[in-house]
């Protein structure tokens, strides 16, 4: 008995017995090979922020086929501005996050939410232009619409398509 408590045959004897219950754990442990993303709701958290703003809040009143909704929140931005986060997984399982605020400055808002004070471009939705902003190093894409009295902004690793298909889908809820 003493020889299997010494030396290699010792510490073999360890590592098999130590790899068994491992494998014996691995093999009894149930697991999940499917994705699992949150999906939380976010209408209440949207009508919580309309009633905080002096102006129609924007959300889309349907997700895109195939987007996830996994974050919201409202948070107090600079100045004491409200602002809306909406975030999604979109149907390429990416990133995008949808920002609202009344906050002034816009630029300044803008170039925080962005991470970057550069235009790269301008993109049609709907009809409407929006300023795309890119940031290389995060591989974020931005796109951003300032309004008299809100800026709108959708960040995300998303590529510009899948942006533009959230931007299509907003739509201003009369304030009330």
């Amino acid at each position: 008995m003493r020889r299997f408590t010494q030396g290699f045959y010792g510490y073999a004897v360890a590592l098999f017995v130590c790899l068994a219950g491992a494998g014996l754990f691995l093999l009894v442990t149930p697991q999940s090979r499917e994705e699992h993303i949150p999906r939380l709701d976010y209408s209440i958290t949207v009508a919580n922020f309309g009633h905080a703003v002096p102006y129609g809040v924007w959300a889309p009143p349907k997700d895109p086929p195939g987007w996830i909704p996994n974050s919201n929140k409202i948070a107090v931005g600079e100045n004491g501005a409200q602002v809306l986060y909406l975030g999604f997984a979109t149907a390429k399982r990416e990133h995008a996050m949808f920002v609202q605020s009344n906050e002034q400055p816009a630029a300044g808002f803008v170039g925080r939410m962005a991470n970057t004070d550069k235009a790269a471009g301008t993109q049609q939705v709907g009809g409407v232009t929006w300023e795309q902003r890119f940031r290389s190093d995060k591989n974020q894409r931005s796109l951003v619409r300032v309004l008299p009295e809100v800026t709108l902004v959708i960040i995300g690793t998303a590529d510009w398509p899948e942006l533009a298909e959230l931007a299509g889908r907003l739509q201003q809820r009369p304030k009330g």
